[in-house]
């Protein structure tokens, strides 16, 4: 069922500053023109063709269940370690304390990599994937290198990590 849905809506790169536009098939770390950083932008309105409840609610409870807004177009290049579908968890006494009566807290530590940077991560390694990258690198001396070092693995693409040379020993992940 799922691959009767676009892959993606990816439409183009925007320079935030310059505005200049790119094609998304082009790699580009940043804007040619400036040096500004680039921007996906999604036809929205297509995506809205197909992303609604009912095909939302067949798909499997993980970041790709929203691929009209992810970037990267070919099924097949979509890696997945489970990430996503982390549970809502209902912070009443820590509501309480801050004077509200609803409180609810996203428990991103239940990511295959323990953070938020799976979903992320993910996305990247999946794109550089599809663009054809033969290696990936990342300055992080903590969650972003784990997950980035994880999908990579996935990929079976070489990762790279590069840390500041006063890290802590016990901060590299």
């Amino acid at each position: 069922m799922e691959q009767a849905f676009p892959a993606s809506c990816l439409a183009g790169l925007r320079c935030t500053s310059c505005g200049a536009t790119y094609s998304a098939d082009e790699v580009h770390t940043t804007c040619p023109a400036c040096g500004k950083v680039l921007f996906a932008e999604y036809d929205l309105a297509r995506a809205g063709q197909t992303l609604t409840r009912e095909p939302l609610r067949s798909r499997p409870w993980t970041l790709w269940r929203y691929h009209e807004l992810m970037p990267v177009r070919d099924p097949a290049s979509r890696l997945t370690l489970g990430e996503g579908g982390t549970p809502l968890l209902r912070g009443e006494r820590l509501g309480q304390a801050l004077g509200l009566s609803r409180l609810w807290l996203k428990d991103e530590s239940q990511n295959p990599t323990g953070s938020f940077k799976a979903r992320g991560l993910a996305a990247a390694i999946s794109r550089a994937k599809e663009l054809g990258a033969r290696a990936v690198a990342i300055p992080s001396a903590g969650n972003a290198a784990a997950a980035m070092s994880a999908y990579a693995a996935r990929a079976g693409l070489p990762a790279y990590v590069f840390m500041p040379e006063d890290t802590p020993a016990a901060m590299p992940a």
